[in-house]
């Protein structure tokens, strides 16, 4: 089909322009009549069918062009991603651009001249391309791929369909900052007392299997004392390591190989996941993690005008935990029958109670995006506590198992001390 190149007016009486690919100038302008725009001006882009031919080779030769050094900086797919930092700093310079007054495809070429990087030019291409040929914003970033996911592509879609661009992507870049300082929040809450544990590790195996035999074998070498139990069992392990290490190395590589694949199968993943949430400390803080995810998510998406039933099927993949996932998809079979939100939700067992009454008053009142958004910052909150019960629960923790590995190892080393002397005396 030919390309033509247009001129319109949008229902906010904002100039623009483009190429669109279609049979005749009536199915352009009536292409532009369902996005929205009054077409001002239709002419042939390219002088007939060859033309667009050739338009489309040199389209695909210039993809191309961008896909091999993609390939060779990104691996196989050819497709660079973004972080979800920088996708929130991305999406909000798009915003801050139409919030200006700029037109769509001028605020992304207006990002592109500032897009630094191997992986932000070559997606801006991709949705400069894709928009002036006629498509939508979140058309474009769905053809692409990641980073957007379906929650982006989504809130994308409810601002192509409200009219509000630039307030909604706002709210999108929001909503990816506080993913990303949440995340940020848990690592670094966690980060210190795996350290500790780590360095704990690491100092057992030295003393088992170097320092303590070193000290141990000459004294019960020189006598013929009864060696105490954990001298033994210390002597035990140390022989084991050095006879075995290899295998025990091997055995290492592949529990966690064979972890990997067990973790894979979904019954499995469920399992684990629902006991995660029932281990003490660390279950509250990841059930509280996933609801504040949940209900900012949710708040979000129903603010941008996406339907409750979108909202969920997308807030559903941002949980991180099977067991909540499986809830969800409860709560989306009792939604789709006809069921008010709350009910489910307070079946399932495993939201809070607070979760299941703003929910509920959220419905009745007819505000449920407004209770949600403002529900996120309590549950926010929670997550700070959270985090502190468990960095103040994990260290004493790991102190008390230190200091029984510890004293076993003490005692391992001063009985056969104290039966030489014994001995000698």
């Amino acid at each position: 089909m030919p390309n033509f190149r247009y001129q319109s007016l949008s229902s906010a009486g904002e100039a623009r322009n483009g190429i669109v690919t279609a049979e005749d100038r009536a199915e352009v302008v009536r292409l532009l009549l369902d996005r929205g725009e009054t077409a001002t001006r239709v002419e042939a882009a390219d002088g007939g069918a060859s033309a667009s031919r050739a338009a489309s080779s040199a389209a695909r030769k210039g993809s191309h062009a961008h896909a091999a050094p993609a390939r060779r900086a990104f691996g196989i797919s050819g497709r660079p991603s973004l972080g979800r930092g920088d996708l929130a700093t991305f999406i909000r310079e798009i915003a801050t651009a139409l919030e200006a007054g700029l037109p769509l495809m001028q605020s992304l070429r207006t990002v592109r001249r500032q897009a630094h990087g191997r992986a932000l030019p070559v997606i801006l291409d991709h949705l400069i391309e894709r928009v002036e040929a006629g498509d939508p914003l979140y058309a474009a970033a769905r053809d692409y791929g990641a980073p957007f996911d379906e929650m982006v592509v989504g809130m994308m879609k409810a601002a192509d369909a409200s009219g509000e661009m630039s307030t909604i992507l706002h709210q999108l870049s929001d909503l990816l900052d506080r993913g990303v300082e949440l995340r940020r929040e848990v690592v670094g809450a966690t980060f210190y007392p795996m350290i500790v544990f780590g360095l704990l590790i690491i100092s057992v195996i030295v003393l088992v299997t170097v320092l303590v035999p070193r000290l141990i074998s000459p004294m019960i070498g020189q006598s013929t004392m009864t060696i105490p139990w954990p001298t033994l069992v210390l002597l035990s392990i140390a022989e084991f390591f050095h006879a075995w290490w290899p295998v025990i190395v091997g055995a290492i590589i592949a529990g966690w190989f064979g972890w990997q694949t067990w973790i894979r199968v979904p019954a499995n993943r469920l399992s684990f996941d629902r006991f995660s949430l029932r281990v003490p400390v660390l279950g509250r803080l990841l059930r509280d993690v996933a609801v504040a995810r949940f209900t900012r998510t949710l708040g979000t998406l129903s603010k941008a005008g996406l339907p409750i039933l979108d909202g969920l099927r997308i807030t559903r993949n941002t949980l991180g935990n099977q067991a909540l996932m499986s809830a969800i998809d409860q709560v989306l079979d009792q939604v789709t029958a006809g069921k008010a939100l709350a009910d489910p939700l307070e079946r399932s067992g495993l939201f809070p109670p607070l979760l299941v009454q703003v929910v509920s008053l959220g419905e009745r009142s007819g505000k449920l995006d407004s209770m949600l958004l403002h529900a996120a910052g309590a549950f926010d909150r929670q997550v700070q506590t959270s985090l502190k019960l468990f960095t103040k629960a994990l260290p004493p923790f790991l102190l008390i198992i230190m200091a029984g590995l510890g004293g076993f190892v003490l005692a391992a080393v001063l009985l056969p001390m104290l039966e030489l002397q014994s001995m000698v005396s």
